[in-house]
């Protein structure tokens, strides 16, 4: 009952942590220290429905307050972790506090990737990583406004969808030869500028930002040896660990903190969880998520781990995205030189593409296609081998594919 354990991160690892180890009945007390003033919240609706104005923000909110109040986890916000002392056990806050721990969550996941050019800090460019960031960009979609989307990512073409259903002006910057090149096979790149483009989004691939002017706002943007009008612009280059807290004190990191499948750092008593950890996956590659569902499983195991209860962490990851009509699925991580075998025309805007390695189902990207997804992930599980004409042939319903 004496014992406390302080979790550093408000956000989805935190509270999945906090639920876990009640339901497994740790008794001790728990403190949660968030550097944001809200409790934890889902991140990935804020560049879809939260941006569109679909979604309500007290709809973000992973738990009801009664939630903290009734797992007896005492919520620390606003504030952030400054230093951490491993022989005293200790952590030092930004408004002076100092928390002893018996066991220590580090669940800080990542922070935006800011770019590096001249006129970078005028007004109108805009990150997007927390509430706040949606709040102040998205008072700029009005029609007609001119946007600029730095990068062809996850966040960048969801944003893009959105404005440009509200009638802003778009145009994508894109430095490599496809948009969602880092997350996607090439079919499903093809499949995604075609939509953006038939709605009106210019796409400029192989571009890459220069700089941005205006005297105090932002007016253009240079990219490609060329001059682009700009009103306002999002910047999406992807986001880096916060890892600096635990790198201060030895504990190794390697674009993220080090961790083994229990979710255990090399101090017996300090565990991560989620975007800031780098760990081995199920290939056997060290490896770092930035999902929600690494974000919520990672947690579990650390919980696990911290009430004596160690279970190896080897699920499958699992990402999505919405742009437009659309919802993106994706189980698995694919591959350089796998072979992939697309199931269903994309031009039925209902399509999947699977990635096999060694005759075996690796990965699975499906468009509109639940069953695709949900079918892929559990022969990624599986380790399961299917022909890939088998896996092609639409006459065959995937539930029974194998």
């Amino acid at each position: 009952m004496s014992e406390r354990i302080v979790i550093i991160g408000a956000g989805q690892a935190g509270a999945q942590a906090v639920a876990t180890l009640r339901a497994e009945g740790f008794a001790g007390s728990i403190v949660m220290v968030g550097d944001e003033l809200f409790a934890p919240y889902q991140r990935p609706p804020l560049s879809k429905a939260y941006l569109s104005g679909a979604l309500e923000r007290e709809r973000l909110f992973l738990k009801p307050d009664a939630f903290y109040a009734e797992a007896k986890c005492e919520l620390i916000l606003g504030v952030s972790a400054k230093s951490i002392d491993r022989t005293k056990k200790t952590v030092s806050l930004s408004d002076g506090r100092v928390l002893a721990y018996d066991k220590l969550l580090i669940a800080t996941g990542s922070r935006v990737r800011r770019i590096p050019v001249p006129g970078a800090d005028l007004k109108g460019i805009h990150y997007l990583r927390g509430i706040a960031d949606v709040d102040a960009l998205r008072p700029g979609f009005e029609k007609g406004a001119r946007l600029a989307v730095v990068g062809g990512g996850y966040i960048g073409l969801e944003v893009a969808a959105v404005a440009v259903k509200r009638g802003v002006d778009v145009t994508v910057f894109e430095s490599l030869d496809r948009v969602m090149a880092r997350a996607v096979s090439p079919q499903i790149s093809a499949f995604y500028e075609d939509v953006h483009r038939a709605a009106g989004v210019r796409l400029l691939m192989n571009t890459t930002v220069e700089a941005f002017e205006g005297t105090d706002k932002l007016t253009a943007v240079r990219a490609g040896g060329a001059t682009h009008t700009a009103d306002i612009a999002l910047v999406g280059i992807g986001v880096v660990p916060n890892e600096e807290l635990v790198k201060d004190m030895g504990l190794t990191c390697t674009d993220g903190i080090v961790v083994n499948q229990f979710a255990e750092t090399e101090d017996p008593a300090i565990f991560a969880a989620g975007d800031c950890t780098r760990h081995i996956g199920r290939e056997g590659d060290p490896i770092r998520l930035e999902s929600v569902q690494n974000a919520i499983d990672q947690a579990k195991h650390a919980a696990l781990a911290m009430v004596g209860k160690h279970t190896p962490y080897g699920e499958v990851p699992w990402f999505w995205s919405d742009q437009y009509d659309l919802k993106l699925q994706i189980a698995g991580l694919a591959k350089h030189g796998d072979k992939i075998v697309v199931r269903g025309a994309p031009a039925s805007r209902k399509f999947a593409a699977f990635h096999l390695r060694a005759g075996r189902v690796a990965a699975v990207e499906a468009v509109n296609a639940a069953p695709e997804y949900i079918v892929g992930r559990k022969l990624i599980a599986d380790r399961a081998h299917v022909p890939p004409e088998r896996l092609a042939d639409t006459t065959i319903p995937m539930k029974n594919i194998v």
